[in-house]
């Protein structure tokens, strides 16, 4: 019995871990910072991972309860990673519980207002949240218009892919365009 929980418990943690590989090294795209008008800073990247996570778990809302129970482990890892960045970056331990907070209401806010732009398939309102997010309230969204599609493309993407897939950590992104042209 003991090995049968740590064995379950060994392979929930790799599954959880090559989830988040995939949703990290999606993020970190280098087109996204080049062509599709993300900033290549520390907050340019946390609004990057923001983005692909917030995909994921568009798709993990509709699954069985072992897909959302590893989605949130896969969160649980995000939020972690994000603690160990700000330490890295030299922020104080007293200040980090502020700034994880502070960061989290980020990500919520913007879980709610672009899963809301997803399900609409409004991709205008998208790109506005984008825009603004990313760059400032007042920020032109016509710059995010690529990201926005490619993020209505991936959601289309995900959407189709077999429960299975969830449970086993191997959901995987479409390739931002400009990879696949070799503008990147």
């Amino acid at each position: 019995m003991v090995l049968r929980i740590f064995g379950k418990n060994r392979a929930n943690r790799m599954i959880v871990q090559r989830q988040y590989g995939v949703i990290t090294a999606t993020a970190r795209q280098p087109c996204f910072y080049t062509d599709y008008g993300v900033p290549d800073t520390v907050m340019g990247r946390f609004e990057m991972l923001s983005v692909v996570m917030i995909l994921f778990l568009q798709r993990t809302s509709k699954s069985s309860d072992s897909g959302k129970q590893m989605a949130q482990e896969v969160v649980d890892a995000f939020f972690m990673d994000i603690d160990y960045s700000i330490r890295e970056l030299g922020v104080g331990d007293n200040s980090v519980p502020k700034r994880m907070k502070k960061l989290a209401g980020m990500f919520y806010g913007r879980l709610e207002r672009y899963v809301r732009c997803l399900q609409h398939r409004d991709l205008e309102q998208l790109a506005i949240a984008l825009a603004q997010n990313i760059h400032a309230a007042d920020a032109d969204h016509g710059e995010m218009a690529e990201l926005a599609r490619w993020m209505l493309e991936n959601a289309d993407h995900l959407g189709r892919i077999d429960e299975i897939v969830v449970e086993t950590g191997m959901v995987s992104f479409l390739v931002p365009e400009s990879m696949e042209t070799g503008r990147a």
